[in-house]
Order: structure tokens, then C-alpha cells, then sequence
């Protein structure tokens, strides 16, 4: 593989995308090439979620000891594969080009959508994340998060070529 399958780049979500969570107020999106013409979506999620480095499973600990009082949802890191979920996600749609996951909470709502587009030396992952805020807790939450999230999701992407 090249160099150049491992680099990732960052864009916002095209307009139509936003229709996954009507009236998302964050979302970002960063897309990997991968030179695998039989690789689909749910195959491409797997390898983010179930391989990816440890230190990110060492923060979604830290992250689930610190809001479990605040009463929101700390899913964990599973590293099994269960046919309605993709790591600590619920599976909300999934087709060969594109799987939905996500799950709403009283503080925010969102979704991570993995698609995989194009074949041969152009195919591309792309892994876009969809946020819609409720209330302070969850622009608070958001705001704390997003400098890791900028981290974490291109480590996860970078699992796909792999």
C-alpha cells in the first residue's frame, strides 16, 4: 500500500447528508482512499471500531466515568461484532455503501455514517459524524469533545486500509 492510502482528509458534509439527523447543528466528515474493490461499508466500520488503537478505548473509560453521574449513556468499547451494532453503536441502517449508527440521549443526538464510494485505486471511506444538541449539557458536552473527536475519528479511519 502507498503512503498516500494512509492519508486522511477532513471536509464538511454535503447538504444531503444532514437529512440523517434533521437539525444537526455540528458535523464533520473525513474520507480515506483504500485500494479494496470487495470492501463495504459494515466491513470498513468494523475495521474503525473493532481495531482501533487502545488509547481510545483508555478515553471512551475516562469520558464514561466522568458523564455516568450527569445520568447519559456510556456505551462501551465492545470488541465483538453484533449484527444490530457496530462497537458501542447502534446499527440504524446498513447497506453495502453506506452504514448508519448512532443513538439519541437526552442531551444530544447523533450519528456516525460510514460510507465507501468509487473502486479500485478511487474508493474511498468516508466516516461523518452528525450531532444535534438538546440543552446546555449537550453544547457543553459537544464543545469538550470535539478537539478529541477531530483526534479520534481519523485514528479509526486510518484502521481501514489496514
Amino acid at each position: 500500500m502507498s503512503v498516500q492510502a494512509f492519508h486522511v482528509q477532513d471536509f464538511e458534509p454535503d447538504t444531503g447528508m444532514k437529512g440523517l439527523l434533521p437539525g444537526a447543528q455540528f458535523g464533520d466528515s473525513f474520507r480515506v482512499a483504500v485500494n479494496d474493490d470487495t470492501l463495504d461499508a459494515r466491513q470498513a466500520a468494523e475495521r474503525m471500531f473493532l481495531r482501533g488503537p487502545g488509547w481510545i478505548s483508555g478515553l471512551m473509560k475516562l469520558r464514561n466515568l466522568v458523564v455516568a453521574p450527569l445520568g447519559l449513556k456510556t456505551p462501551t468499547h465492545r470488541k465483538t461484532i453484533v449484527a444490530d451494532s457496530i462497537g458501542p453503536f447502534p446499527v440504524i441502517s446498513d447497506t453495502p455503501q453506506r452504514l448508519v449508527a448512532g443513538f439519541d440521549d437526552k442531551h444530544l443526538d447523533f450519528r456516525v455514517i460510514v460510507d465507501v464510494t468509487g473502486n479500485g485505486p478511487n474508493r474511498q471511506v468516508t466516516a461523518t459524524t452528525l450531532v444535534m444538541t438538546h440543552n446546555l449539557l449537550g453544547r457543553i458536552y459537544l464543545a469538550t469533545i470535539t478537539p478529541f473527536h477531530r483526534i479520534i475519528v481519523p485514528a479509526m479511519l486510518r484502521q481501514v486500509p489496514n
